[in-house]
């Protein structure tokens, strides 16, 4: 039984999204079709598994059979995909297609199957826009989280700017995901810290970089002490670079504190309440017992084995079976991964408490159900 942080969902034809999306853009799309940008460089054919038929992310049938029984999987993060929001510069343009595409999660897919949820996509362009669609869905029993497009931005994602959305995202108890958006669109900033790649293969090598300059931003900027309840993922950038990019804030935080007057304890010390990273892509070294050495020095540093947590990234080519996790971690660490950090994230069922589920709906069923 597990929860997966990052599962793709799009829709099979744009009337799908039409349907929800308001003028004067309906016309525009219907016409045109989405806005793209796209940044000149060839990445993955579609980023699909090859085993899996085509267009395998927009049928909840196929999500169903391929994936949700065949892993039991309790819960399912519907996290999307970012090309059409992240870099478009016209915000009001980019505010009703989050509308649409998370009004037609609401209609298409959670009802589906119950162990969909989804995270609410915003606009980063205008804020304002951004904490009003996180208040007008907020209180959906379905939306568990806030979609960032994980893109380098104009401003970094700690500074003031973005204030209001992690304002509204704290009072809905709603924690952040952020998911990678750096080779769909040409508006993006760079898609590495040295600037634009010329390939996919460069631009997704690179991922961790942007993880590690939000975290940095994050934390010296003071937004967990202004926003305590605030909690953000970082999904598909790997967690091998933490220790190194905490020890260094640590370092640097002693030596140089007074550019940091917010903080009242350690950088590393808010990973614990405030920051969570998911696994996949999961680190392959070349001796598995160092993938162990480096999730325990997470936990060391952190002060918690509740920091990591298991996302598959279906059904993306570089998917992650759950079988990843080495079972040196032993089975305790492996069930906090596979499900107990997620279901206390998200705030979703324990695994007691589903379990226990589970067995009231086996006694309900009719002799001979399967």
């Amino acid at each position: 039984m597990l929860i997966d942080c990052d599962l793709h969902h799009n829709q099979r034809h744009i009337e799908q999204i039409l349907a929800h999306l308001r003028e004067p853009y309906r016309t525009e799309v219907a016409r045109f079709g989405m806005r793209s940008l796209y940044p000149g460089i060839r990445y993955e054919e579609g980023g699909g598994r090859w085993d899996l038929p085509d267009g395998a992310g927009a049928s909840p049938e196929i999500v169903r059979s391929h994936h949700l029984d065949r892993y039991d999987v309790a819960y399912a993060f519907l996290s999307g995909y970012t090309g059409p929001f992240a870099g478009i510069p016209d915000a009001d343009y980019t505010a009703a297609l989050c509308s649409a595409f998370n009004d037609f999660t609401a209609t298409d897919w959670l009802p589906q199957d119950p162990r969909f949820r989804a995270g609410i996509y915003v606009p980063l362009q205008d804020p304002h826009l951004a904490a009003r669609e996180i208040e007008r869905l907020g209180d959906h029993p379905g939306f568990v989280g806030v979609c960032f497009a994980a893109t380098a931005q104009r401003i970094p994602f700690g500074q003031r700017y973005y204030w209001p959305i992690y304002e509204a995202a704290e009072r809905k108890n709603l924690p952040i995901h952020f998911h990678p958006s750096t080779t769909s669109v040409i508006a993006n900033y760079a898609s590495t810290a040295a600037g634009m790649a010329s390939t996919y293969l460069e631009s997704h090598t690179a991922l961790p970089q942007f993880y590690q300059a939000y975290l940095i931003s994050f934390i010296f900027e003071g937004v967990f002490e202004r926003f305590p309840g605030l909690k953000i993922a970082f999904v598909e950038g790997g967690f091998g670079w933490l220790p190194h990019v905490l020890w260094r804030m640590d370092k640097e935080f002693k030596a140089l504190r007074q550019q940091a007057p917010y903080l009242k304890r350690l950088p590393s010390e808010y990973i614990k309440d405030n920051v969570r990273l998911t696994t996949q892509p999961v680190e392959e070294p070349k001796k598995p017992e160092h993938l162990v050495q480096m999730l325990e020095m997470i936990f060391e540093t952190c002060g918690s084995d509740e920091v990591i947590m298991y996302a598959s990234d279906f059904p993306h080519f570089d998917f992650d079976e759950p079988t990843v996790l080495p079972k040196a971690l032993g089975e305790t660490t492996r069930a906090k991964i596979l499900y107990d950090n997620a279901a206390a994230f998200f705030r979703l069922p324990t695994r007691a408490e589903e379990q226990a589920a589970r067995r009231r709906r086996a006694d309900q069923a009719p002799l001979g159900a399967a």
